[in-house]
């Protein structure tokens, strides 16, 4: 068996990194995920209430339903936002991960 050149040692070391990267950046898009679906779930049941309350570090504060309703849809729109990029750079360190694993199995 021959050994293992630096030069492969070094992308071998980089795989692992990318590797480490794309576990972070998935962990991120779960939070992010759970996130939304909270947000989500705020909405519908603000429509189902007269009356709308807000959590403000140990206190809840009575809210305009209308304006908690925007707060809430801005948030949704930012949460897909971060989940998009998200998705695009997990795309994007797969793709560098492919590229590295052919190049380490060519030698």
């Amino acid at each position: 068996m021959s050994e293992i050149s630096k030069e492969q040692q070094e992308k071998i070391n980089r795989l692992q990194l990318l590797e480490q990267s794309r576990q972070t950046i998935n962990i991120q898009k779960q939070n992010f995920q759970i996130k939304l679906i909270e947000v989500e779930s705020a909405l519908k049941e603000i429509e189902k209430t007269e009356e709308a309350y807000k959590i403000v570090g140990a206190v809840m504060v009575k809210k305009d339903k209308t304006e908690l309703k925007r707060e809430l849809e801005e948030e949704k729109e930012k949460l897909n936002l971060r989940i998009k990029n998200i998705e695009k750079q997990e795309e994007t360190i797969k793709n560098k991960m492919k590229s590295l694993q052919e190049e380490i199995l060519k030698k």
